[in-house]
């Protein structure tokens, strides 16, 4: 299967000869959910802005159904790749129903007000993540995990093919967590393509289909959740023994165990 998105050979720096990754590969097939891992500073927020065109590599590139993603104007982008940041609560009380109808910008020009059908099309996308109830609720007057929901819905109305979102659960309870993972599981399932930067192993497991784990400036692992998500890769990302557990008792699923009270990563494997 092709290649939905694709960073293909790319490296980036923000100052010269300090790369934050180099001669980086990563493809993703459609309807695909691929999660990012790595520790913090490690430059998954960038991975995410260069395959998004918000951030250009110095070398190599992003490419949408083989085609450059630089060689397309900044709205054409917008049609096809929608983009959710880390989100920071809005200061403004912009009603729900407004924010989410901004994802329409991309397909309107630039004295047009958004028509009916594009309020339609923001109804339907705050239904589909299941925030309908509160559309004309101010949005500073929400909470964190209602307002990381109008993020994606804003973005789904610019209706993408490809899903970009970076660190979408952080910041939230664990109710607020399963709710967002089970609307991204949804959105993959109708054939979108999801590319999901996390700090939680856990995410992967529960919603990747596909795992790649960035450190040193390059992926040190790629593949399923079985594969990439073991101790061994855990270890050496994070510097900290890490067991995953098979849990059945109706579950059937694996989890990961930090080692906590183990000491450092080196601690737990001479005492195991």
């Amino acid at each position: 299967m092709h290649a939905r998105i694709a960073l293909e050979n790319a490296s980036f720096h923000y100052l010269p000869g300090r790369p934050v990754f180099e001669h980086l590969t990563l493809r993703v097939t459609a309807g695909e959910v691929l999660c990012l891992l790595g520790p913090n500073g490690t430059g998954k927020s960038t991975l995410i802005k260069c395959m998004g065109g918000l951030l250009r590599p110095q070398d190599g590139g992003t490419l949408l159904d083989g085609k450059p993603l630089a060689g397309l104007r900044p709205a054409a982008v917008a049609r096809l790749v929608g983009y959710v940041p880390q989100g920071q609560p809005s200061l403004f009380p912009f009603l729900v129903r407004d924010v989410v109808v901004m994802g329409r910008a991309a397909h309107l020009n630039a004295i047009s007000s958004p028509s009916k059908s594009d309020y339609t099309i923001a109804q339907e996308a705050m239904e589909s993540v299941g925030i309908a109830h509160i559309a004309d609720n101010p949005c500073n007057a929400i909470s964190s995990g209602e307002w990381q929901l109008v993020l994606i819905a804003r973005a789904l109305t610019q209706r993408p093919q490809v899903l970009l979102l970076d660190e979408p659960t952080s910041h939230l309870d664990l109710g607020k967590q399963m709710r967002i993972l089970k609307v991204i599981m949804d959105l993959a399932a109708s054939g979108l393509t999801i590319v999901m930067a996390t700090h939680f192993p856990d995410h992967a497991l529960l919603a990747g289909r596909r795992v790649a784990i960035l450190k040193d400036r390059r992926l040190i692992a790629v593949g399923s959740p079985e594969e990439v998500v073991t101790s061994d890769n855990l270890r050496d990302a994070y510097g900290l023994e890490v067991r995953i557990v098979h849990v059945d008792d109706g579950i059937d699923r694996a989890v990961c165990v930090p080692m906590i009270g183990r000491g450092s990563a080196r601690d737990g494997l001479e005492g195991s």
